[in-house]
């Protein structure tokens, strides 16, 4: 398994604090000459660390950061990045590889003619190559992946294999109600470089930020509702919630609004938690 060398970098879409949504990952040790682990790593499973971000105003989009993202990061050489599948660009695919960094990108209705082509290829005949269950939230999930060689037939630069990951979900107070869900994606690794766990765990792992970040800002701390609108205003308390929920996971915590709440009746509780005595 692959060991997380570098840490999502995440952003809201709210009061002009959009930023773009990379996940970074280093390949084996095995699969690499060297490695230098000096990069924001993940510090217990699914506890993550910002690695950086960047503010994108009402003038353009994420897609025109993607690029300046990563130029904060140092070296991205045999580093696995995934992104949303606004960022399923060519440029994108150009600048990661100038950068000597691997890609998983999702594709979306945003590339319509590439998705089709995902779609059309022969997975009926292809066997579940990795396959997990999990539980929580009252339903149980299962999942599903699927790999087929990319070679032929897929207009996108450099892509090596398509995957296609679905999701079957049941609420456990309805046990005869499933929905169904089909996401494709498409990367460059080639099959002796990432077995289909890893490639599920990655994938898996970059959809959990909207659990362990994205979620928590716009329900725990309500940020949609925020009146702080002017100036530097809403990037400043964007910066300072990353920073709260950043300093909360890193000790354990996995209900945010619980801490909160804990920290919140004693003023001595935040200040022992960032180590000020």
């Amino acid at each position: 398994m692959a060991r997380h060398a570098t840490a999502r970098a995440v952003g809201g879409d709210t009061q002009g604090d959009r930023r773009g949504r990379q996940d970074a990952t280093r390949l084996p040790d095995t699969d690499r000459r060297h490695c230098r682990p000096a990069r924001p790593r993940r510090r217990r499973p699914g506890h993550w660390r910002r690695a950086g971000q960047h503010d994108v105003d009402g003038k353009t989009n994420e897609i025109t950061r993607f690029a300046p993202l990563l130029d904060q990061l140092g070296d991205l050489g045999e580093v696995v990045v995934t992104a949303d599948a606004l960022h399923c660009q060519r440029d994108h695919v150009a600048y990661l590889a100038e950068r000597g960094a691997h890609w998983i990108l999702t594709v979306k209705g945003n590339q319509p003619h590439l998705r089709t082509q995902l779609a059309a290829l022969p997975w009926r005949a292809v066997p579940d190559a990795d396959r997990g269950t999990c539980r929580g939230h009252g339903r149980r999930e299962i999942r599903t992946l699927k790999i087929l060689s990319a070679s032929t037939g897929i207009d996108f630069p450099n892509a090596a294999q398509a995957i296609q990951i679905r999701r079957r979900r049941r609420r456990l107070d309805q046990p005869k109600r499933f929905t169904t869900e089909t996401v494709y994606a498409i990367t460059d690794l080639l099959v002796h470089q990432a077995k289909p766990a890893q490639l599920a765990a990655w994938t898996r792992g970059h959809w959990s930020i909207g659990n362990t970040v994205h979620w928590v800002r716009d329900v725990t701390y309500d940020e949609d509702r925020s009146q702080i609108r002017t100036g530097t205003g809403p990037q400043v308390m964007a910066t300072l919630r990353n920073a709260a929920i950043g300093a909360l996971r890193l000790t354990g915590v996995t209900n945010i609004a619980a801490a909160n709440r804990h920290h919140a009746r004693d003023s001595n509780r935040p200040l022992a938690l960032l180590g000020i005595t």
